[in-house]
């Protein structure tokens, strides 16, 4: 046994075969149940030709056929690849042959998409589709498409695979907030201790040293996680096989629908001990629905409250504190390129940046790559060494560029800026693609979101730069009022007066119904910056 994913989740599934794995839309599956329909998935994979390093893209909502997909092409040492529902032909046929995929598993809902795109696949040995009851949106089955459920029917359910490797590949395209999508390949061994638990269920930093102690620490009874992120973004892989490997029971949301009342009532039901959601986007309007009707439920099970793949703000982190006390609230944060890297804490100030709890694995390094010197406020890159990605699909220069060696140590160097502060925690500054450069100042719009969305009527906001024949940028705010709500330029720059200084607060001001996010709640810069170079008025009373 080595540490591959597939070997780690059989040794779980023999520990606790009967423990429910997971429940969605009336599916309720047993490790056993879940495992068997893997194997499956697999066989008819490898009968199809399937073969080891062989890429196979999910294009699906959250439901058990993705983490069977994710299993059946580990089992068989193929990859799976992630496809973001959301992709319009283009993205699409980029994606399928950037990724050199020789299969694909799509919902009955996003095959007409993938129809368009197929082209792309060059060498094309699987197409399954998972046909849904309530979407019938092609009359039947595309030609050259597969029932997913007649396909299983026809397999077997048995493990007999050839022997796997803890160097077998685990793959996550990422967009990240700007730019077309690129594939992030890990190591099955540094995915596992970098981002999905590394046998460490309560999160105390004790791995395990040894695959075979992955099912000693297997809890009884095991935490019940519902997954707001979608599998297919990161944080929704790794908070689902962190899961699992600790035992417990994934949950989801029927369809992939995010319906914050249907959030709550399965909370009461499956009786969930961990809320993972995405930053203030999904937090917002969960909390407004429980303030409205905070009486309907228990939540009694409930322990904690998480946020992986964007910071909630601190008046958010406030507002749950108060209809939720006594509950954790944590902050999650990694990327595609470094895993799981800390947990943010309150800083003294109430609308400071981001400020992280990290391990000796984690610093920021400067322009030559030293380590810059705690409380000396110098901005450098933030960092991360030890279990880190083999480096990008198909892209040696911007490989060599994110993944380096410095002072004997791998780096991966994901392109947020950072400074560490005299205590040895990390203040995150965000992005420096993203930062505003503002009469030779530089404004990263993290820190003017954090501000903005403290105010009781944002709903919520981006901050992105517009030309300027002067100063070079001027911040713009794009913002979502409440229904009822809403304030001018000039409140807006009095709200933000004494907690920021001149230069960072914004002098432009774009009124939107809603803030464009992805599925996983990760803002569209490209999309803000757009409205605010249409809609946004200049004042030059920010000064």
């Amino acid at each position: 046994m080595e540490f591959n994913l597939a070997d780690l989740f059989e040794s779980v599934v023999d520990a606790v075969p009967d423990v429910l794995a997971f429940v969605a839309d009336g599916r309720r599956l047993t490790y056993r149940a879940l495992d068997q329909r893997a194997a499956r998935l697999a066989h008819h994979f490898a009968a199809a030709g399937i073969r080891p390093g062989d890429r196979i893209g999910l294009q699906l909502v959250n439901g058990s056929e993705y983490l069977e997909g994710m299993l059946a092409c580990f089992k068989i040492r193929a990859v799976p690849v992630n496809v973001n529902y959301r992709y319009v032909a283009g993205e699409l046929r980029y994606l399928y042959a950037d990724a050199g995929l020789v299969g694909l598993v799509a919902h009955t809902r996003f095959v007409p998409a993938a129809e368009v795109a197929l082209e792309a696949l060059a060498d094309r040995r699987v197409l399954l589709e998972v046909v849904e009851s309530s979407q019938d949106a092609h009359g039947g089955l595309a030609a050259g498409w597969q029932d997913y459920e007649a396909a299983l029917a026809g397999a077997a359910p048995t493990r007999d695979f050839p022997g796997r490797s803890a160097d077998d590949l685990y793959c996550v395209f990422t967009g990240g907030t700007t730019g077309m999508p690129k594939g992030v390949l890990w190591r099955q061994e540094d995915i596992f201790f970098a981002a999905m638990g590394g046998g460490d269920p309560l999160s105390m930093g004790n791995y395990i040293t040894a695959p075979e102690e992955l099912a000693g620490r297997v809890l009884r009874p095991g935490i019940v996680s519902l997954a707001i992120p979608p599998f297919m973004h990161a944080s929704g892989h790794w908070l689902a096989f962190s899961t699992m490997f600790g035992g417990g029971t994934v949950v989801t949301l029927p369809g992939g629908h995010f319906d914050p009342a249907e959030v709550w009532r399965l909370i009461d039901e499956e009786r969930v001990n961990a809320l993972v959601i995405v930053g203030d986007a999904m937090a917002r309007p969960l909390l407004d629905e429980l303030a409205a009707n905070r009486e309907d439920h228990d939540l009694s099970s409930l322990m904690a409250v998480g946020s992986g793949g964007a910071l909630l703000s601190p008046s958010t982190k406030r507002r749950i504190a108060e209809l939720l006390p006594g509950r954790v609230v944590a902050d999650l944060f990694g990327s595609s390129e470094t895993g799981q890297v800390g947990g943010e804490q309150a800083p003294d100030d109430p609308y400071g940046a981001p400020r992280l709890r990290v391990d000796a694995r984690t610093d920021v390094l400067d322009d030559t790559l030293e380590p810059v010197v705690p409380g000396s406020g110098a901005v450098g890159r933030l960092a991360r060494s030890g279990h880190v990605p083999i480096g990008y699909l198909g892209d040696p220069a911007k490989s060599a560029a994110t993944f380096v060696e410095a002072g004997g140590r791998h780096w991966s160097l994901p392109g947020d800026l950072a400074v560490v502060e005299a205590d040895g925690t990390i203040t995150i500054l965000g992005r420096g693609s993203l930062s505003i450069n503002t009469g030779g100042e530089k404004v990263f719009p993290d820190e003017v979101e954090g501000v903005l969305k403290a105010h009781p009527d944002v709903v919520d906001a981006l901050v992105v730069g517009v030309a300027d024949d002067r100063l070079g940028q001027q911040v713009c705010a794009v913002v979502a009022f409440r229904p009822g709500h809403q304030f001018d330029l000039d409140e807006l720059q009095g709200f933000c007066r004494g907690q920021l200084s001149g230069y960072k607060i914004p002098r432009r001001l774009a009124v939107v119904d809603e803030v464009r996010r992805s599925a996983a709640g990760k803002p569209d810069y490209p999309w803000a910056s757009e409205v605010a170079r249409q809609q946004g008025p200049a004042a030059d009373a920010a000064r």
